[in-house]
């Protein structure tokens, strides 16, 4: 029968082979970049985009002055890039997940390409680093290693997740035991 190490991560089933049990989860936050722009609403605001161009356009084209229409139309293609490169970045995400042994966290970009890193949980501190007239950084650190973590959020959601994540490490450090037995 298997014996379990000082962290209990492994049982025994009725059948006496060894099991794994799943870590704890203490904490999960799943960031996202506020993007209020939905693929069908990029195409209403490209259609209005090149409805006024066209306008624009043709009322230059009558005054006799022909070129402006170029330079128009180029405008028109770097508009509708950027605005479909906004929409794009809509699939990044950062995913924060919490157990007893570490803090992962997975980046996920708007190609869906995957990172992830690993801090220990034991040491992990939370750290919003105030920098003068910019959004303050969240960063993650243990054992000298720091992230910087929700680059994409605002100063007010960055406060609240780090408010949040600093609630679940004292739970987990800190656990309560309501057990009348144990008092």
């Amino acid at each position: 029968m298997p014996t379990p190490d000082d962290r209990g991560t492994f049982s025994a089933s009725p059948t006496g082979a060894a099991t794994e049990v799943a870590p704890v989860l203490h904490f999960e936050a799943v960031v996202v970049p506020h993007r209020s722009l939905s693929p069908r609403g990029l195409a209403i605001v490209l259609g209005c985009l090149g409805l006024a161009s066209l306008t624009i356009t043709t009322m230059f084209w009558m005054l006799g002055a022909w070129p402006i229409a170029g330079f128009n139309g180029g405008e028109m293609l770097v508009a509708a890039a950027l605005l479909r490169s906004h929409v794009r970045s809509r699939r990044a995400r950062e995913v924060l997940l919490l157990t007893d042994e570490n803090l992962r966290i997975l980046r996920f970009d708007e190609d869906g390409g995957r990172q992830e890193r690993q801090l220990p949980a034991a040491w992990l501190a939370v750290i919003v680093e105030e920098r003068p007239g910019c959004v303050p950084a969240l960063f993650l650190a243990s054992h000298g290693r720091r992230e910087e973590v929700a680059r994409m959020l605002g100063e007010a959601e960055k406060r609240d997740l780090a408010g949040a994540l600093k609630a679940a490490l004292h739970r987990m450090r800190h656990p309560v035991f309501d057990n009348p037995q144990l008092t």
